[in-house]
């Protein structure tokens, strides 16, 4: 029979995400009822190395789940990819009673999480990640908030291309994957969306593709450009060159990771939060929690770290039929 959990730590790792909040918030609501006690640990993996943890309950998440960020913070911590960083984590753990830890982050989170485990930690991941890029997952924490900040952005951008007849090309997040430039230019009805899983640098394309769409009377440009690919301020230089058309780079940055998270983001994270404590509670670990084929389900960590994520064809045609 599995021990039973008595004391759960909760910790966000890697990069922030909107709906994080909400996300620990359901962990320890869900913890209190079933009388488990729980442990914040602050600034992810290095705040549990240093043993920097605050006791929590129903009164400690309180008015967060409306809050960017994480109230817990967050690190990224090198120690914790070494032997020795992840057996002192462990021992940590065990010398403050910690039965188990749920992880809300991304891949780079889940490996330490599935170390822990193999050191008799029970621990389980929660996906929050701004880029969707955790394969076996359809939804991570942050993802819906991002994007629709990075739409509010574009929109506003394209008031003042208009204005002054110029292209913008306008870089958003996403790291290596693809996923909120291809959503958000979509959505905003840009000219070209320029990703890292489908992108083959042509860009003599783009300027035949603009100076082509200026002769049938188009005064105005917005390429999407994916932080995968980069390079937007200098791309801007050679595309006015080519065009004779005023071009503007635009990097919207860490502002698509804050803000108030939204509806789905709040709502979905609280499921995901919830169902790791469950999980926990049934005496489960190594486990990643994920939404698949419109439901909450959960995978063994290795298992999703070795899966790969590819942008559905049906989504790159899409884009390229949209963007003619």
């Amino acid at each position: 029979m599995a021990k039973k959990i008595e004391t759960i730590g909760v910790l966000t790792s890697g990069g922030d995400a909107p709906g994080m909040n909400a996300a620990i918030r359901a962990v320890v609501r869900t913890a209190l009822h079933y009388g488990m006690k729980v442990k914040g640990i602050m600034r992810g993996y290095s705040g549990l190395l240093d043993e920097e943890f605050i006791d929590m309950n129903a009164r400690s998440v309180a008015d967060i789940i409306n809050r960017g960020g994480t109230i817990l913070y967050t690190a990224r911590c090198m120690e914790m990819v070494t032997e020795e960083g992840q057996r002192q984590a462990a021992e940590i753990c065990k010398k403050h009673g910690i039965d188990g830890v749920v992880v809300i982050g991304g891949d780079g989170s889940f490996k330490g999480a599935g170390k822990l485990s193999k050191l008799g930690i029970n621990t389980i991941g929660v996906p929050g990640t701004i880029d969707l890029d955790i394969a076996c997952t359809e939804y991570t924490i942050g993802f819906d908030t991002a994007v629709n900040t990075a739409i509010d952005a574009i929109d506003k951008v394209r008031d003042t291309s208009t204005s002054h007849e110029r292209c913008s090309i306008i870089e958003v997040m996403g790291r290596h994957a693809g996923y909120i430039a291809l959503w958000s230019g979509i959505a905003t009805g840009s000219d070209a969306i320029l990703i890292p899983e489908h992108y083959d640098g042509n860009e003599q394309e783009i300027v035949n593709h603009i100076i082509a769409s200026r002769k049938r009377g188009k005064k105005h440009f917005i390429i999407i450009n994916a932080e995968g690919i980069g390079h937007s301020s200098s791309m801007a230089k050679r595309i006015e060159a080519a065009t004779g058309i005023e071009t503007r780079a635009t990097i919207l940055g860490y502002m698509q990771r804050g803000g108030s998270p939204s509806c789905k983001d709040r709502f979905y994270a609280s499921i995901m939060g919830s169902k790791a404590v469950d999980l926990l509670a049934e005496g489960k670990s190594n486990r990643l929690v994920a939404y698949r084929n419109g439901e909450f389900c959960d995978f063994d960590i290795e298992e999703a770290l070795r899966m790969k994520k590819e942008i559905p064809g049906y989504q790159l045609e899409l884009s390229a039929k949209l963007t003619r």
